[in-house]
């Protein structure tokens, strides 16, 4: 399989000859073989495995994002990763980095949702008149 990892402003990695990938969703992980049908999965913050034909494994911790499976491509889009060999330093990097929205993030969130609904609630009655 080939593996491509995608960041919302530039492609983070990307790998040929990948044999094995493990990913986390909401449901729990999700395993990928060269053979499995085409498939999309919702992704979680968490650590992204995958294994290469020359047996070395691979970790990446990523936020949140889609994993889509055409053939034998596999595109990962998340919001940002970090690669690393240590698998207790990406755990903790989830955890800080990916889990903790700090309060100024969930206040630009909360305007944005603000805007959004406004715009479209202004946008719904312009074409009503």
């Amino acid at each position: 399989m080939n593996l491509k990892i995608l960041l919302p402003f530039e492609v983070f990695d990307e790998k040929t000859g990948v044999s094995q990938i493990v990913a986390e969703t909401r449901r729990g992980s999700f395993g990928l073989l060269p053979q499995r049908l085409d498939c999309v999965a919702v992704l979680v913050p968490g650590i992204l495995t995958y294994e290469t034909e020359a047996g070395d494994e691979i970790f990446v911790a990523v936020d949140e994002g889609v994993l889509v499976k055409t053939g034998t491509e596999v595109l990962v889009s998340v919001r940002r990763a970090v690669g690393g060999k240590d698998l207790g330093q990406l755990r903790t990097a989830v955890e800080k980095e990916f889990l903790t929205v700090d309060e100024q993030e969930q206040s630009v969130r909360t305007v944005m949702a603000k805007l959004e609904s406004g715009f479209l609630h202004r946008f719904a009655a312009f074409q009503h008149d």
